[in-house]
């Protein structure tokens, strides 16, 4: 156990922006939102998993919808105290703890601002080691664990409560409740017990990420080369470099969709990249090969910074380096193919672990 503050909070952005993969909502408003918590209410406990007591409710909260929505419709954080006060009711028990649903972008953050203010700690775990842009495509469904009961709360006071058969239908019912709710909405969403949490959950995420956002922040003062130092901390590989030179970016069935257009420069001039998003970048290809595809993590960074930027970031001329991260050993299960894989969003080819694709050995 250990208390989160305002630099732990600094770090833990960067470090959710870069494994949010481009989605999981804008950090920097989650960061202000946790911040301005922190200032009110004081540090928030973190607990490691094994910390929990088997028969304790932990409750993940979240925000659902397209990131670029919330970069104008932005929480008030009312929502999520409304949707958690719904579930406690509903459930009849008190909530222990919470706890990110992703390891990416604003949904790493939430659950910090809604921690200090409640009192509550938050398990430092995810559901993804990643951010996805659907409900099912948690470790927690691998693992049987339904999404339900959920509670899905807006800015005008409405709350909705749901029980669904599977945790499939409940993100097909949340993501049309979503549309007509404004685009974003947070949730209360997977109530499990302590021990199912450290059964299934991902270990230690929001550990992770404040050492990637701290590691990228040391590497500006000590003179150091932000990607190199990136790629050291979390395995990664470089899969090209360049600019920005087209985004085609739509808000659809309330996601953001599109692809963007990578020229080469240096080593790579000559070359195009593209990438394929769906509020998450899930496939980066040139013409003739494929260079990293969901599950596996495909992140793009500031290529002076080192900083992450996201999907609703990426703009015309904007410099970049994209890499390539393996993702857990869970999604590279048969289910966790079928779950997250290629296939599953629509494009023609099978997954290939990033290790074999740029010519390593696969680890184990």
């Amino acid at each position: 156990m250990r208390y989160i503050g305002k630099e732990e909070i600094e770090n833990i952005a960067i470090g959710a922006a870069l494994l949010g993969t481009g989605g999981g909502g804008d950090p920097y408003i989650g960061k202000l939102m946790a911040l301005q918590a922190i200032e009110e209410y004081g540090p928030i406990k973190l607990l490691s998993p094994d910390e929990i007591p088997d028969d304790a409710l932990v409750v993940p909260s979240a925000m659902m919808g397209a990131p670029t929505v919330m970069v104008e419709k932005v929480p008030s954080g009312e929502e999520a105290l409304s949707s958690f006060e719904t579930i406690r009711e509903y459930m009849g028990k008190d909530v222990y703890a919470t706890m990110p649903i992703e390891a990416g972008g604003v949904n790493s953050l939430l659950p910090l601002a809604l921690a200090a203010r409640l009192g509550l700690p938050v398990v430092d775990a995810d559901g993804m080691g990643r951010a996805f842009p659907e409900l099912q495509m948690v470790t927690f469904y691998l693992d049987g664990v339904s999404a339900t009961p959920m509670v899905l709360s807006d800015e005008k006071g409405n709350d909705i409560l749901l029980n669904t058969i599977n945790s499939v239908w409940a993100e097909r019912i949340a993501r049309s409740a979503t549309i007509e709710m404004g685009g974003s909405v947070m949730l209360a969403i997977y109530p499990m017990d302590g021990k199912t949490v450290k059964q299934s959950a991902i270990h230690h995420s929001l550990t992770y990420e404040e050492e990637i956002g701290r590691t990228i922040r040391n590497a500006k003062i000590n003179n150091l080369n932000p990607i190199d130092e990136v790629l050291k901390i979390t395995k990664g590989y470089k899969l090209f470099n360049g600019k920005v030179s087209d985004i085609n970016r739509r808000t659809q069935e309330g996601f953001a969709k599109g692809k963007a257009t990578i020229e080469g420069l240096g080593d790579y001039k000559s070359n195009e990249c593209f990438l394929h998003f769906q509020n998450e970048h899930l496939l980066a290809k040139t013409d003739e090969e494929i260079l990293c595809v969901t599950p596996d993590l495909i992140a793009v960074l500031d290529s002076e910074t080192g900083l992450p930027i996201t999907t609703e970031g990426l703009r015309y001329g904007a410099r970049c380096v994209i890499i390539g991260i393996p993702c857990d050993q869970k999604w590279r299960t048969k289910k966790g193919i079928e779950v997250a894989g290629p296939r599953y969003f629509g494009y023609d080819l099978d997954f290939n672990p990033i290790e074999q694709l740029m010519g390593k050995e696969v680890r184990k």
